[in-house]
């Protein structure tokens, strides 16, 4: 591995991430900084949206006119993790090998980026590539900050400790272990007040444990308790008033607005404040902690003044995902502007969008594709059910089936558990599954059909 040297060489105008934020590798050897490398389309981040973008593209596009910045040996599907957190999947059936998940006929640079400068249309990474393109698509999901929670990451350290998270393939088999382990106490749920990804998966685990504590009979010798930063215990409300009666009916206490702010694991103590007063803070103990870590965009891009907004997101134009001021930047997922629920599901539509917006700007034409803000969470809330909530931009129901899915139904947690992994490794990430919409359309023609003949 070559050694990193000094910041005192000379760098070109940009974002870049300097020794003082604890990345020097940054600047590598001469000989690695004097490497170029060009493209059509750069996509920076392998995740779900940047994989099928990348299959889309390079398909339309020809060989090695695609390049794909990830470091990543393992693609993760992170819409498992629940499943894993509560025992019904294991870990190594969430991910492949990054190798086997991109297209063949891209170029893959295995390094993370580092520099991002849109003025002149080039990207540094790690290994001292530098990257120029003629369109560049920013797909580098969120990254998980346990450190901004004192003391959470020695909890997450100590074996077989009371601490645990779905959210990284390194903590979420503590999970089911912690379930396994505690008999009585409080057994506590958190929501940061942060962004997050598939933000219904906080509380999807506390209806999972919930039931796996009664399974055990153990239920009524451990309190359960879901903590959220929100003022809501979900944001669209025909799915938020059945997940009251859910928490209802199974003696489930949800105390809004409450964020954690440190762990003190020799205490087994979790301290919380009261967002709407910030001046109460709350210490409870717990058997059990299930965090969800505060996310942010990476830390290189959310240092890029010229890309992203305020928040440290992308700043694109919610209809077309273009950026607001470098034409030829476009972003999709977690890591846009776009106020959408941050969703695999919220990939997948935005897809075809991005895609037939970005030829178009490659071909100098008007972006005509617009995304309408879909998303869909499939709200498990036990080992044999689920509410597959779909939803826009305004918040409105979307749903694709013809029956009511703010119900809890077997068949939407056989779709979430079996079908859903399916579609994914198969069809979403070879480019081919753009969302349920042309399923909504046929489902609801055939629905209204029904109804003129009856």
């Amino acid at each position: 591995m070559m050694q990193a040297i000094s910041t005192k060489l000379p760098i070109v105008s940009g974002c870049y991430m300097n020794s003082s934020s604890g990345i020097a590798r940054t600047f590598v050897a001469s000989q690695a900084l004097r490497e170029k490398h060009e493209c059509q389309v750069l996509i920076v981040g392998g995740g779900s949206g940047g994989c099928a973008l990348a299959a889309k593209l390079s398909s339309k596009l020809g060989k090695h006119k695609v390049t794909v910045v990830e470091p990543a040996e393992q693609h993760y599907y992170q819409p498992m993790f629940t499943l894993i957190g509560g025992g019904m999947k294991r870990l190594e059936q969430s991910y492949r090998p990054m190798a086997e998940v991109l297209p063949k006929n891209i170029n893959w640079i295995k390094s993370e980026a580092v520099e991002f400068d849109p003025k002149n249309n080039t990207v540094k990474t790690a290994n001292g590539t530098n990257i120029k393109y003629d369109m560049l698509l920013l797909a580098t999901g969120l990254q998980l900050n346990y450190e901004k929670i004192p003391g959470l990451v020695e909890a997450l350290s100590i074996p077989n400790g009371k601490v645990c998270s779905n959210y990284s393939p390194k903590y979420v088999d503590r999970t089911y272990a912690c379930l396994q382990n505690i008999q009585e106490g409080n057994a506590i749920f958190t929501f940061p007040a942060s962004p997050v990804k598939c933000p219904g998966a906080p509380q999807k685990i506390v209806y999972i444990a919930e039931h796996y504590f009664r399974k055990l009979g153990k239920r009524n010798k451990i309190t359960v308790t879901y903590n959220t930063s929100l003022p809501v215990i979900f944001g669209v409300k025909h799915y938020a008033d059945a997940l009251w009666k859910v928490v209802e009916k199974r003696d489930i206490k949800v105390n809004l607005l409450r964020n954690l702010i440190e762990v003190r694991p020799n205490e087994d103590v979790a301290v919380f404040q009261n967002l709407d007063k910030p001046e109460e803070i709350f210490e409870e103990k717990f058997a059990m902690l299930h965090v969800t870590p505060p996310m942010s965009t990476p830390t290189v891009l959310a240092q890029c003044k010229e890309l992203v907004n305020a928040a440290g997101f992308v700043d694109v134009d919610k209809s077309t995902l273009q950026h607001l001021r470098y034409k030829n930047v476009f972003a999709i997922g977690d890591c846009s502007a776009s106020p959408n629920s941050k969703t695999a599901a919220s990939a997948a539509a935005q897809s075809p969008v991005v895609y037939r917006n970005m030829l178009a700007q490659l071909k100098g034409k008007e972006l005509k594709s617009i995304y309408d803000g879909y998303a869909s969470c499939p709200l498990v809330t036990g080992y044999h059910s689920c509410i597959l909530a779909e939803f826009d931009y305004d918040l409105k129901p979307l749903e694709t089936f013809p029956f009511a899915q703010n119900k809890e139904r077997y068949s939407m947690f056989f779709l979430k558990k079996a079908l859903m992994p399916t579609l994914y490794w198969k069809v979403m990430l070879n480019g081919h599954w753009n969302g349920p919409a042309l399923m909504r359309k046929v489902l609801s023609v055939l629905k209204f059909e029904k109804k003129v003949n009856a």
